[in-house]
């Protein structure tokens, strides 16, 4: 089973491997969202350089508004977050090892301000941790479909902190354990917008690349 695993993971590796038009650093052109993860749990020291990773993200005056909480399969914590989830996404990242609660610090200075780039900064932390877990070999996959505030009361989040997104990690698994509704879009290629279509080198929408 264990080699049969291994060889559909190569290929599905090779099917969503992008297909860019300009070269990309190997690890964005490998990186995608699976659902389907290897139960296997995420070794400690790998963990701790993805969230590492994440420490020495940008953000807006060096705020780092950001906060994680970690929980690995067979914790109260995990289990919680789970808990969160929507019934389509749970349908799926029941495997993942590790779920992580992505939080933002909405609020800065005393007396405290609206903070108007925390989600942009979140966003950016966990982006960096992507891009490191695909170093790690580890597959991330980030979702919305969750209840925040539910979150927020089963983690004790302070008033000036939201919940906003949910991350599931692990190693690639075998998509046949995923419903089958799953199974065509975990093996099928990925697609993106042409760049021309949202990249303009004059007023919004107009100016073609070639002018750029």
């Amino acid at each position: 089973r264990r080699r049969n695993t291994f060889y559909i993971n190569i290929l599905t590796m090779k099917i969503k491997e992008a297909q860019s038009v300009h070269e990309l650093h190997p690890l964005l052109k490998k990186r995608w969202s699976p659902r389907a993860f290897d139960g296997k749990m995420i070794e400690n020291e790998k963990l701790l350089r993805i969230l590492e990773a994440a420490r020495w993200s940008p953000s807006a005056s060096n705020h780092q508004p950001w906060a994680f909480v970690v929980g690995k399969k067979g914790s109260q914590t995990w289990q919680d977050i789970f808990d969160t989830l929507i019934e389509f996404n749970q349908m799926w990242a029941v495997h993942a090892p590790v779920l992580i609660l992505n939080c933002g610090r909405t609020t800065v200075q005393e007396p405290p301000v609206q903070n108007a780039y925390w989600q942009y900064d979140l966003g950016q932390a966990v982006a960096h941790m992507s891009f490191q877990a695909m170093h790690e070999g580890v597959y991330v996959h980030q979702m919305a479909g969750f209840d925040p505030e539910k979150a927020a009361g089963l983690m004790d989040l302070p008033d000036n902190y939201r919940a906003f997104t949910v991350t599931a990690m692990g190693y690639l698994g075998n998509p046949g354990i995923l419903h089958p509704r799953m199974q065509k879009t975990e093996t099928a290629a990925r697609e993106r917008k042409e760049m021309d279509t949202f990249v303009s080198c004059g007023p919004f929408g107009k100016g073609s690349l070639s002018s750029c």
